[in-house]
C-alpha cells in the first residue's frame, strides 16, 4: 500500500507543470530588472501627509494617544505581523504628526523577553 501511494504522489508530481525562470535569448531583450525597492519588506500603506483617520484607516489599526499638544502629536499603534504561531509577534509602529498631518513615523521592535 505504501508503494503504490508513493508512486501515485511521484506521477502526480511529474505531471506538474515546472515552474523555473528561463534564460533570455542570445541576442534577444532582457527581461525587466528586479530593483531592490519591490523586494523591500515594508508593507505599512504610509503617506507623509496623511492625517490621523487616513492613518488609521491605513493600517487597519487604532491609534493611542502618546504626547504632544493638539496639532503635533505622537501616536502609538500595534502591528500584528504575524509570529511562528506558538507566539504572536506584535511590532510597536511610532507615529508623529505635525500640524495635523503625518510628518514621520518609527517602529520599535522592543526588547526580546525569551532570550534574557
Amino acid at each position: 500500500m505504501r508503494i503504490m501511494a508513493a508512486t501515485l504522489l511521484v506521477l502526480v508530481a511529474a505531471a506538474a507543470p515546472a515552474r523555473a525562470q528561463h534564460l533570455p535569448p542570445f541576442g534577444g531583450a532582457a527581461p525587466a530588472p528586479s530593483y531592490f525597492t519591490t523586494t523591500l519588506s515594508n508593507t505599512a500603506p504610509l503617506v507623509f501627509g496623511m492625517d490621523v483617520e487616513e492613518t488609521s484607516r491605513a493600517l487597519g489599526t487604532p491609534l493611542t494617544y502618546i504626547s504632544g499638544r493638539p496639532g503635533n502629536e505622537i501616536y502609538l499603534t500595534f502591528r500584528d505581523i504575524g509570529g511562528s504561531g506558538l507566539f504572536p509577534h506584535k511590532d510597536r509602529l511610532f507615529l508623529q504628526f505635525r500640524k495635523g498631518r503625518l510628518a514621520g513615523w518609527k517602529a520599535d521592535w522592543g526588547q526580546n523577553w525569551m532570550w534574557r
